[in-house]
């Protein structure tokens, strides 16, 4: 439904009617399965009077939102026409001092590359009122979907968020986050898989360092690509929204062990492992 934010009321009627207070809620989608959507989340959005939402949310978290919420597509595809951060602003504050519910959707999680920073501030000199309610980011949802840590012990101490856009569509560098004991979660890669290749490959990445790209993660249409850095800018453009996902976590999973029986053939039948826990001690001889 077309979202026409205009004040309203008017005379001696809007005098003696209580001012309401509106709200903006700035709210993370998570990654595109409905169930995945925080119980706070889902109750204001059946609860609220106008919803401004990013294109990237799921169609199946939008059927959520009541018929007779105001509703607007308010993102913006690469390259094709859309409003303006600013356009985005006004209408959020407009809305607020009608003295409206108001959410911004936005997908995973709006702390990360979802321009919350800029919209907290515009609310914020406005001196509307507004929450952040908090989503199941994009690169966990990823993850979750490939059957991979983000972070290991082993050879993952650190874990880099980086996003291929940045504000004027400059190219961003990397060369000062490059770190071998690390996990990179590349946002809206686009399709340019070898420029960021060779980024990181130039900031001292091996080219055997294993990669995975999902597209449409947690939802029906998902898909997963195992890569590596060498070979990535030869692989497979997939669909936004997608996540890249590079480092020795990105390793395929093990085959399962295969143990011989007594004839000699291998068998991956579990075998029965009795663990000795030892003699029970009472809780006095455990202490001392």
């Amino acid at each position: 439904m077309p979202l026409g934010i205009g004040m309203s009321g008017g005379g001696n009627q809007a005098m003696n009617t209580p001012i309401r207070k509106g709200k903006v809620y700035l709210i993370g989608a998570g990654p595109g399965n409905p169930e995945l959507l925080t119980v706070q989340a889902a109750r204001i959005l059946k609860s609220a009077e106008v919803v401004l939402h990013d294109h990237l949310v799921a169609q199946e978290i939008l059927d959520l939102i009541p018929a007779w919420t105001q509703v607007r597509n308010v993102g913006r595809r690469c390259g094709q026409p859309g409003l303006s951060q600013d356009q985005i602003h006004a209408l959020l504050i407009a809305a607020a001092r009608e003295g409206k519910q108001v959410v911004r959707l936005k997908g995973g999680d709006p702390l990360l590359f979802g321009r919350v920073g800029e919209e907290m501030e515009a609310l914020a000199r406005a001196g509307v009122d507004f929450e952040v309610i908090p989503g199941v980011t994009s690169a966990m949802g990823a993850a979750a979907a490939a059957k991979l840590p983000l972070t290991d012990r082993r050879y993952a101490s650190k874990l880099v968020f980086l996003s291929h856009h940045t504000a004027g569509n400059v190219s961003p560098e990397w060369d000062d986050v490059v770190w071998k004991d690390a996990t990179y979660a590349v946002y809206m890669p686009g399709t340019n898989y070898g420029a960021i290749a060779s980024k990181l490959m130039e900031g001292g990445l091996e080219g055997a360092t294993p990669c995975v790209i999902v597209a449409n993660a947690t939802q029906a249409g998902q898909q997963i690509h195992r890569t590596t850095l060498q070979e990535l800018a030869l692989e497979e453009r997939l669909p936004a929204p997608s996540v890249l996902i590079i480092g020795e976590v990105a390793k395929p999973l093990p085959p399962v062990a295969k143990e011989k029986d007594a004839s000699g053939w291998e068998t991956a039948e579990p075998k029965e492992v009795i663990l000795d826990l030892g003699e029970k001690r009472t809780e006095e001889e455990i202490i001392s």
